[in-house]
């Protein structure tokens, strides 16, 4: 079992980075954009600790808006802010709220989520 679940994350892990190199670079998608900031409250069934995070994405980032899970249990999961991101790229917004439950295999019970806030600075 061990080896199939390292097999699968060595897999899935490898599907995003050619993933991220798919989406190209944030200037060749989105010259407008001079950088966005993510900043995210990880919050765990189970867990009263929650976890902060923040993640930047300058023109040399690849335009591959998905974050993992930080669940260890977690399976092909993450969050997709993709249709956040470009949704406020498209609209020319500079902020937007939400939260999103993670896409992954793992067992309900460890399951998480966050709330987002993502700031968009235009050139």
């Amino acid at each position: 079992m061990n080896n199939t679940r390292n097999s699968r994350k060595n897999a899935t892990r490898t599907e995003r980075q050619k993933q991220r190199v798919d989406a190209g670079l944030v200037a060749t998608q989105y010259p407008e954009v001079a950088q966005i900031v993510v900043n995210m409250m990880y919050n765990q069934k189970g867990i009263k600790k929650s976890l902060s995070r923040t993640v930047n994405f300058f023109p040399s980032s690849y335009a591959f808006f998905r974050v993992d899970c930080l669940s260890k249990d977690c399976l092909d999961g993450g969050f997709d802010l993709s249709p956040v991101i470009t949704t406020m790229i498209g609209k020319r917004k500079q902020v937007a709220k939400g939260e999103l439950c993670c896409e992954g295999d793992s067992p309900a019970s460890s399951h998480s989520a966050i709330v987002y806030e993502v700031s968009i600075q235009y050139v």
